[in-house]
C-alpha cells in the first residue's frame, strides 16, 4: 500500500523538508526532530486520514500512525531523499540558540530525574528525624541522631558526585572519570580553600559541596576532551593516555572557569528570587505553580524546577517556593479525582478514579493527568482553583520545605521548619484538597465521554453475560504482574485509547517473561525487541508494547524468541526483559496490550482480576 499522499501532507504540515532535522520511528509512531516546532500545524496533522494523534513533548514530535508505521516510515524517508543510514545521530545536533538551549534543558532535566530518589530519601529522613527530636524520642545531641543526620547531610554534601554519575550516563561519558572529578572538587585541598592557584592563576575561593553547575559543565567538557583526544592520540595508546589526559585537562577548566560560572549563576538566581520575594512576594509564584503544575507535567517541563530547588537548598537551607507548591498541586489532583470518584456511577471508571487519586496523594500524578485530565479536560480547572487557593495560603504564610520532597510522605518534613511551618502547610493542602474535590464534583463528568464502565446495567448487555448470537474471543495471559486500566499507563497515546482498547500490566518480577496470549501469526517484531504484533486466524490484531519510550534502549535488556511471520501458540514465549535494569535506565517497564483494530468489533472488555485466565474478551 502506498502512503505517498499521507507523507506529502505530513511533510507540508510540519513545515516542509527544510524543517525536519531527523526522523525515527517506534512501533506505532513517527518521531520527528523539528528545527522549529511552532511551524508544525499540529491540529491539521491530527485531522489527516491515516493519523491517529500527535504527541509533542521534550522527547520528540511524535505522529501516531499505527502498527503499519514501518511502511509509512520507509516511504517518508524516500521522499526526504534519505536512507536510515543517512539519518544518523549527527542530524540530531541542535542548531541555533533555541536548539542549543532546548538540548541543555533536556540534559539538566534528565540528569536531575535520575537522582531524585536519593534526594527524596534524604528529605524524608530529615522529616522523620525532626519528629523524633520534637517528641523527645531521640535527642539532637545523641550519637544516634548524629549518625542519621550525617546520612541525610551526606546526600547534599556529596551532590556533585551523584550529578557527575548521572550527567555522565546521559552524555555517554565514562561515569568513573566523571566521579573522580567530583570527589577531587570535594577534597579538603580544594573545597572552600582560600589562596589556591594553578599555573600561576589565582583561583576564586569556592565551596563545591551542595553544588551542581560546575560539575555538570565539567562532565560536558570531559566528554569533549575525550572525543578530541581519541582523534589525536594513536589507538594503541588510548587506554593508557586518554583517561589521564582528559582529567588533567578538565580539572583546571572547572577550577578556573566553571566554578566561578556556577557561583555567578547561583548568586544571580538568589538575587532574582530575593527581589521577587521582597517586591511582589513569593506567594505569587507559589500560587501560580500550585495551580499550573499539571500543565507543566503534560509539557514535560516540571523537572526543570529541580536545579532551582537545589540552589535554594544550597544557599538558603530550604526551598520557599517549588516543593511546597508541588505537594499542594499533587493533593489538588488527588482531590479532583476523589470528586470524580464520588460523582461516577459504579464500574471500572470509579475504580480508576480511586486508584489514580491515591497515586496522586503519594506525589505521582502522571496516571491521573494523562489518563483522566487529558481525556476530560475539566479536572484542570479544579486544580487551578483548588491548587491556587492552597498555594496562596502557603505562600502568604511563608511555608518552607527543608528538602527535595513532595506528596503525602513529605508532610512530616515540614516539622523541621517548626510547628507553625507544619500547621500552615497542613492547612494549605487541606484547603487545596477540599476545594478541588468540590469543584470537580460540581463540574461533573461530561456525558459524552461516558465509557461502557459508567453505563447502567440496562445499557451494558455485553458485559452482563453471554448474549445469544454474539461471538467472543479470549485474550489470555501475557505476563505476571498487576493488571491496570489502560488509561492509567503513562504513555498518552495508549492511555487515550487512540491505538485501541486494552490494558496495562506492571511486571512483578525482576526478569519478566512475555507470553503469546493467543494462537496466531507474528506480524511485527520491532528491531529493538520491545514490541510485538500478533494476528489471529479470526482477524484480531493484538499489539504488545513493553515499556514507555523503551525504543530508546535499542534492544538493551530485551531478548526476543520469535521472528516476523512465525506461527505461535497460546502460552508460547515471545520475549524476556530485565525490569530492574530498565527502571535503572529511567524508563517505565509497564506492558501495554491493545487490540489495534478494536473498531472492527462490538466491544473489547478487560478482566477485573489480576489472576484472570482471560485478560481481554473481544466481542463480535
Amino acid at each position: 500500500m502506498s502512503y505517498e499522499k499521507l507523507n506529502e501532507q505530513i511533510i507540508e504540515l510540519v513545515g516542509g523538508k527544510e524543517n525536519i532535522q531527523a526522523v525515527a520511528h517506534c512501533v506505532t509512531r513517527l518521531r520527528l526532530t523539528l528545527k522549529d516546532r511552532a511551524a508544525a500545524k499540529t491540529e491539521e496533522i491530527k485531522e489527516l486520514d491515516g493519523v491517529i494523534d500527535v504527541v509533542s513533548n521534550e522527547v520528540a514530535y511524535q505522529i501516531i500512525i499505527g502498527t503499519h508505521v514501518m511502511d509509512v516510515y520507509a516511504e517518508f524517508m524516500a521522499m526526504l531523499g534519505l536512507t536510515p543510514a543517512d539519518n544518523s545521530p549527527k542530524a540530531d545536533k541542535p542548531k541555533g540558540i533555541k536548539g542549543i538551549v532546548g538540548s541543555i534543558l533536556v540534559v539538566i532535566s534528565e540528569t536531575m530525574t535520575s537522582i531524585v530518589e536519593v534526594l527524596l530519601a534524604a528529605g524524608i529522613l530529615a522529616g522523620i528525624m525532626a519528629i523524633f527530636t520534637l517528641t523527645g524520642i531521640v535527642s539532637a545531641e545523641s550519637p544516634t541522631y548524629m549518625i542519621f543526620d550525617t546520612l541525610r547531610g551526606a546526600v547534599f554534601h556529596f551532590l556533585p558526585v551523584f550529578i557527575a554519575a548521572s550527567a555522565a550516563k546521559r552524555l555517554h561519558v565514562n561515569q568513573y572519570l566523571a566521579m573522580v572529578l567530583a570527589v577531587t572538587l570535594l577534597s579538603s585541598n580544594i573545597d572552600g580553600v582560600e589562596g589556591l592557584s594553578i599555573f600561576g592563576f589565582q583561583l576564586q575561593t569556592i565551596g563545591y559541596a551542595n553544588t551542581f553547575i560546575p560539575i555538570m559543565l565539567g562532565v560536558w567538557f570531559l566528554g569533549l576532551a575525550i572525543k578530541y583526544l581519541n582523534k589525536l592520540i594513536p589507538k594503541s595508546l588510548h587506554y593508557f593516555l586518554v583517561p589521564m589526559l582528559s582529567l588533567v585537562i578538565t580539572l583546571p577548566i572547572i577550577l578556573m572557569i566553571f566554578g566561578p560560572i556556577g557561583t555567578w549563576i547561583g548568586n544571580g538566581l538568589d538575587a532574582f528570587f530575593n527581589l521577587l520575594m521582597t517586591t511582589m512576594g513569593n506567594w505569587i509564584v507559589v500560587t501560580l505553580y500550585a495551580a499550573t503544575q499539571p500543565f507543566l507535567i503534560v509539557l514535560g517541563a516540571a523537572n526543570f524546577t529541580y536545579p532551582l530547588v537545589l540552589n535554594f537548598l544550597a544557599s538558603l537551607g530550604y526551598d520557599p517556593i517549588f516543593m511546597a507548591a508541588a505537594t499542594i498541586s499533587d493533593v489538588a489532583v488527588c482531590g479532583t479525582m476523589v470528586g470524580y470518584f464520588l460523582r461516577a456511577s459504579k464500574g471500572k471508571e470509579k475504580q480508576t478514579f480511586g486508584t489514580v487519586s491515591f497515586s496522586a496523594l503519594m506525589g505521582i500524578t502522571e496516571p491521573a493527568i494523562f489518563g483522566v485530565f487529558m481525556k476530560y479536560r475539566r479536572p484542570f480547572l479544579a486544580v487551578i482553583i483548588g491548587g491556587g487557593a492552597g498555594g496562596m495560603i502557603a505562600g502568604l504564610a511563608g511555608v518552607k520545605t527543608m528538602g527535595m520532597v513532595w506528596g503525602l510522605a513529605a508532610m512530616p518534613t515540614y516539622l523541621a521548619g517548626g510547628v507553625a511551618n507544619f500547621v500552615w502547610m497542613l492547612i494549605s493542602v487541606v484547603v487545596a484538597f477540599v476545594i478541588a474535590t468540590v469543584v470537580a464534583y460540581g463540574l461533573g463528568i461530561p456525558s459524552s465521554e461516558k465509557t461502557t464502565a459508567e453505563l447502567s446495567e440496562d445499557e451494558e448487555p455485553i458485559i452482563s453475560g453471554d448474549i445469544q448470537g454474539l461471538k467472543q474471543a479470549a485474550i489470555g495471559k501475557i505476563a505476571d504482574g498487576e493488571v491496570i486500566a489502560l488509561n492509567e499507563v503513562s504513555d498518552q497515546a495508549f492511555a487515550s485509547g487512540a491505538l485501541g482498547k486494552g490494558l496495562g500490566i506492571i511486571p512483578s518480577e525482576s526478569q519478566a517473561t512475555v507470553l503469546s496470549p493467543v494462537d496466531g501469526t507474528i506480524t511485527v517484531v520491532f528491531p529493538t525487541k520491545h514490541a510485538y504484533g500478533i494476528r489471529t486466524e479470526s482477524g484480531i490484531e493484538l499489539l504488545i508494547h513493553i515499556g514507555v519510550d523503551t525504543v530508546n534502549l535499542n534492544g538493551q535488556f530485551f531478548e526476543s524468541f520469535v521472528t516476523q511471520g512465525q506461527k505461535v501458540r497460546k502460552g508460547e514465549q515471545l520475549a524476556v526483559f530485565e525490569v530492574d535494569k530498565i527502571k535503572e535506565a529511567g524508563f517505565d517497564p509497564t506492558i501495554m496490550a491493545v487490540i489495534t483494530n478494536s473498531n472492527d468489533y462490538l466491544d473489547v472488555i478487560s478482566a477485573n482480576a489480576n489472576d484472570a485466565d482471560e485478560l481481554l474478551t473481544v466481542v463480535f
